[in-house]
């Protein structure tokens, strides 16, 4: 699975991305950039408001999981997920359904 590491790229799509947000997720999607191929890309962001370690890298795992669960990452999209509270206790079929309804709102899937 692709990933976006650079805080410049991920400041990128904050800004040109649209957003769709349920309970357990906040979703932005932005098309890939022209020159860097039709490959997909993915990011999971917890923040620290979310609580302590253990909290936002269980959060990230169980976006993680979602995603592959869910079928991306989708070619020639950048996605972002912003976890929120509860997404590290949701049951997976809740945030898989959440995801779902999100991406299809978004333009994705």
């Amino acid at each position: 699975m692709g990933t976006i590491k650079s805080s410049r790229e991920i400041e990128t799509i904050f800004r040109g991305a649209k957003r769709v947000a349920q309970a357990s997720v906040i979703l932005l999607v932005a098309r890939t950039p022209e020159g860097r191929g039709r490959s997909g890309r993915v990011a999971f962001i917890a923040g620290k408001k979310l609580g302590g370690a253990v909290v936002r890298n269980r959060s990230r795992r169980v976006l993680r999981a979602a995603i592959a669960r869910v079928g991306g990452p989708w070619a020639a999209w950048d996605v972002v997920l912003i976890a929120r509270p509860g997404t590290a206790i949701a049951h997976p079929e809740t945030i898989d359904g959440e995801l779902s309804v999100a991406l299809k709102r978004a333009g994705v899937a």
